[in-house]
């Protein structure tokens, strides 16, 4: 009985056919798995006589070595078939399409400015998020009980000494050290995040981000700071942009003003975005007091300059009327998404 089993097996692997991989594995499994036939062939040779051990042990084992070998040349043929047939898809359809990501509204915003700054000559500086009381109050002329220090609502990082550390409430810190560090003349930018102790709304935010301009050299005017302002704008919002200077406080400059454009939606005649007005505020901007000229060791007698200011989401909430400043901070992909068209890929 054992016998012809045996020579049936080794019949059915002579002659044993596959197509593809998957029946080859089938196969295996049918004769060499845990249950295939030639396993309880083994199974019931342990059960047998000394004698019939001897008799069947190496027919038995040539089998396995038969059914092994077929596998093997089995999968080798199926594989080289496999191959010479070419890939099954289709490689001239084209890819499966995914969206691109896109730049923040505020870089766009951000990088814009830079560009246009640069044109007219201005490097970028930048400086620590994290400054002394130093650099952000008293070298701007905010003595330590000024009462324009209580304007900043200022987040505190260490107390208690002379020179406390703070988060950057304007990126005027950088001007000082542009003064303290820069030959003269000095003609800088200086983007970057700034922090005050403010109320989250719609139109004000703890974390915003700040674009800040200086020049200094010899005989500049109240005349260059206009020109200067003026040129961005048009840059900025279109040639036929106008502005008006109003006049302001700050610490740091005197006199100060607050720049204000031609609204380019409704082009000065009045709507909601500019509230009947036609008028739109951007920036604040002034002539560098002497005191803080004095204080990075410019000489105030020789040399003149002015400085401005802007807020990057105020820009950009004007340049796409943007209605809500907090869709600035929350990662809607929705809100982003809409900038895709804003960069070149």
């Amino acid at each position: 009985m054992m016998k012809e089993r045996i020579e049936e097996l080794l019949a059915q692997i002579d002659g044993l056919k596959c197509k593809n991989a998957k029946e080859v594995e089938e196969a295996r499994v049918k004769l060499l798995g845990k249950k295939g036939e030639i396993t309880g062939l083994f199974e019931e040779f342990r059960t047998f006589s000394p004698d019939l051990k001897k008799e069947f042990g190496r027919k038995i084992n040539e089998l396995k070595q038969a059914a092994l070998a077929k596998i093997d040349q089995l999968r080798e043929q199926t594989a080289v078939e496999a191959a010479s047939e070419g890939p099954r898809e289709d490689l001239s359809m084209p890819g499966t399409p995914f969206s691109l990501g896109s730049r923040h509204p505020v870089s766009i915003v951000r990088q814009e400015i830079v560009d246009i700054f640069r044109k007219f000559g201005y490097d970028v500086a930048e400086g620590p998020e994290i400054e002394d009381d130093y650099h952000v109050f008293e070298a701007l002329n905010f003595p330590l009980n000024h009462p324009a220090r209580d304007m900043q609502d200022t987040f505190f990082v260490s107390v208690g000494h002379p020179n406390p550390l703070l988060l950057r409430t304007h990126t005027s810190s950088v001007q000082v050290r542009a003064m303290e560090t820069m030959k003269l003349p000095i003609r800088v930018i200086c983007p970057g995040r700034v922090f005050r102790n403010e109320a989250i709304s719609a139109r004000a935010h703890c974390i915003f981000h700040q674009v800040e301009g200086l020049y200094i050299d010899e005989n500049v005017t109240f005349a260059d700071l206009k020109q200067a302002i003026l040129l961005f704008a048009r840059e900025m919002f279109g040639p036929d942009t106008a502005i008006r200077m109003r006049p302001s406080y700050f610490p740091f400059t005197e006199p100060s003003s607050e720049v204000d454009v031609s609204c380019n939606i409704c082009k000065g005649k009045g709507c909601n975005i500019c509230k009947g007005t036609g008028w739109l505020e951007i920036m604040g901007c002034g002539m560098v007091d002497p005191n803080v000229l004095e204080a990075s060791g410019i000489d105030s007698k020789k040399y003149s300059g002015f400085a401005f200011g802007m807020g990057l989401e105020r820009i950009a909430m004007l340049k796409w009327q943007v209605n809500d400043l907090r869709h600035y901070f929350e990662n809607d992909l929705r809100f982003l998404s809409e900038f895709n068209t804003a960069i070149e890929v």
